[in-house]
């Protein structure tokens, strides 16, 4: 067992938090989006190991086992973005995102969230009185799903010490969710993620951030119910879990599936992931969310090594990740 400094066991979990984030995308890109389990069952009926192929007519059709899903593509977009200008801006991450990501300049899946910031972009493009120039990038779809929550990793990596960390990630979902549900779970996913950081166990952090959801002036009383929910949930099988909290991809669905996860199994990556992808449904948005808790808990030297090779885009992660501040050799 590898015995860190406190700092070193910081960057550790810094580290574990976003590969995390990018495995669990990417062990779901075969079985994404299949939601009767038995027909799940008879796709992999040795059962799911995690990176499978995507059959044809999947969704990801044309992908390899080890490429990400069009949520992880995103989130290497906000990462590089993040390691090219050394802070997040959201022009120059919404630029980018749009070169990368929009109907027809994306070669995979393209969500709703990514098809109604694109054309809110063009709305505003096309206005006789608007420039492109000026556009700020908040005005992403009215969509409450799992775009930002799959891509936000990254931005904690970079400030997660900001005093403004809550300012930027309502600013980031924005760009592509301009929506008031998704900004406040994306808060409350931020600050679990920073619980965690802090080296606090995941049952702990659940039950802080509890406490300050349900005091949330628009959602408290949602939020209450779906931690309630969740523990409520948590002995039950991660198929049977997942069918009374949601298999489908809005956060009222999707957040509690993803926390019952964790709550069942937050100290063996391997086991985590491939309990959500066994629940069916939007399992590659839930598993990028379980990824990011889970691997900021066991750290970088927690997650499987045979995993992270798989990963077609590792040498891409890797360098941006080195051009963090916290991890730039003085």
């Amino acid at each position: 067992m590898t015995v860190f400094t406190e700092d070193e066991r910081r960057l550790d979990r810094l580290r574990g938090m976003v590969w995390g984030q990018f495995l669990g995308d990417a062990a779901a890109l075969g079985s994404h989006w299949i939601y009767n389990l038995t027909e799940l069952k008879e796709k992999f009926p040795a059962g799911l190991a995690g990176f499978e192929s995507p059959r044809e007519g999947h969704y990801h059709w044309g992908k390899a086992p080890g490429d990400l899903t069009h949520y992880g593509d995103a989130a290497l977009v906000l990462l590089e973005s993040l390691a090219e200008t050394g802070e997040f801006d959201p022009v120059a991450y919404g630029a980018r995102f749009l070169e990368k990501m929009a109907p027809g300049n994306y070669t995979g899946y393209v969500d709703s969230a990514t098809r109604g910031t694109y054309e809110n972009f063009l709305n505003f493009r096309d206005s006789d009185a608007s420039n492109t120039q000026d556009y700020p990038y908040q005005n992403g779809a009215d969509d409450d799903q799992l775009a930002t929550a799959s891509s936000l990793a990254p931005l904690l990596l970079w400030h997660q010490d900001d005093p403004d960390l809550t300012r930027k990630v309502e600013t980031l979902t924005r760009v592509r969710q301009n929506n008031e549900r998704a900004v406040a779970y994306m808060q409350i996913h931020a600050q679990l993620l920073g619980e965690l950081l802090a080296g606090r166990d995941f049952h702990t952090a659940f039950h802080r951030l509890e406490e300050e959801a349900a005091r949330h002036p628009q959602f408290g009383a949602e939020f209450s119910r779906k931690f309630s929910a969740a523990i409520e949930n948590k002995h039950k099988s991660f198929e049977d879990a997942v069918l009374v909290l949601g298999q489908s991809c809005p956060l009222i669905s999707s957040f509690p599936s993803a926390l019952v996860a964790a709550l069942k199994e937050s100290e063996n990556f391997e086991t985590a992931i491939l309990g959500v992808l066994r629940g069916g449904g939007d399992n590659a948005g839930r598993a990028a969310l379980v990824g990011a808790w889970v691997g900021a808990i066991v750290g970088e030297s927690g997650l499987p090594k045979k995993w992270i090779a798989k990963i077609n885009a590792h040498e891409k992660i890797a360098a941006a990740l080195e051009k963090a501040p916290k991890f730039r050799k003085s």
